[in-house]
């Protein structure tokens, strides 16, 4: 039986997927995006993981879709139709990181391109490595970006600057990306994934149930007016009232102890 695609452990309720095709800087194909859907769905139900991280093995975090699978069409002077591509490989797992109400943080080892940057831009956190590079490549093929980067790169670097990303498939550097906040933190390369994981650590020992439901309100947060997200921070905090960690982070307020968090 040939080696999964991805990789799936789980330490310290933190599970780290990771992308395991380093021969071809982890491009997609089908099965990188069936078993990258099967893992996401299996932290998503594990109840002792508490936060995600996703990095890539060897140099690449992601270069993005392997053009293997179509050069034939290509070479034959045929185009395939990709829209069914992206409504059944790529979609079903932006929208799974955005819906999973656990923290997800991109540990970004080397060049993200493509919807291997659209991945990274839909985690919660990213960190980089400080000489990985995000690139929307899509415009040096003809295409349009994907797999939600139009709608991420907006929202984290305003649409001037993500229009030049874009238009241009330059690379963003680490240093940039850190001090356009399209990043949370930059490490090198060699304590990259040991300093996520101690972060993911952290996040995993906090109320996850609240982090949950503030993902939640942000995401629906640009596309509704005032009063709704008003409304919506009510229902949920009458949610997040009744859970048990709220009254365990109250009771050690109260006793002037560290809370013990358990993630209900």
């Amino acid at each position: 039986m040939s080696e999964p695609v991805i990789n799936l452990e789980s330490k310290e309720n933190v599970g780290l997927i990771t992308f395991n095709r380093p021969e071809v800087f982890n491009a997609f194909d089908e099965r990188m995006t069936g078993e990258l859907t099967a893992a996401l769905k299996a932290v998503e139900k594990n109840v002792a993981v508490r936060a995600v991280v996703i990095t890539g093995a060897g140099k690449a975090f992601c270069s993005g879709q392997d053009l293997k699978n179509l050069e034939a069409g290509y070479r034959s002077g045929t185009a395939p139709l990709l829209g069914g591509r992206l409504r059944q490989g790529y979609n079903p797992i932006i929208q799974k990181m955005r819906s999973m109400e656990k923290p997800i943080i991109a540990a970004i080892n080397g060049v993200a391109a493509g919807a291997g940057a659209s991945l990274a831009l839909a985690a919660d956190l990213r960190t980089m490595a400080s000489g990985a590079a995000l690139i929307e490549v899509f415009i040096n093929v003809g295409l349009v970006p994907d797999s939600g980067s139009t709608f991420f790169l907006p929202r984290l670097v305003g649409l001037s600057r993500a229009m030049e990303m874009c238009i241009t498939g330059d690379k963003m550097t680490a240093d940039e990306a850190l001090r356009l906040g399209l990043v949370n933190r930059v490490y090198p390369l060699d304590t990259l994934l040991e300093e996520t994981m101690k972060w993911a650590r952290q996040l995993a020992n906090l109320p996850t149930r609240a982090i949950g439901l503030t993902k939640r309100l942000l995401n629906q947060s640009l596309d509704q007016p005032l009063e709704a997200q008003l409304e919506a921070e009510a229902f949920l905090q009458e949610t997040a009232g009744q859970t048990a960690d709220h009254l365990e982070g109250v009771q050690a307020f109260l006793e002037k102890r560290p809370a013990k968090f358990q993630g209900r």
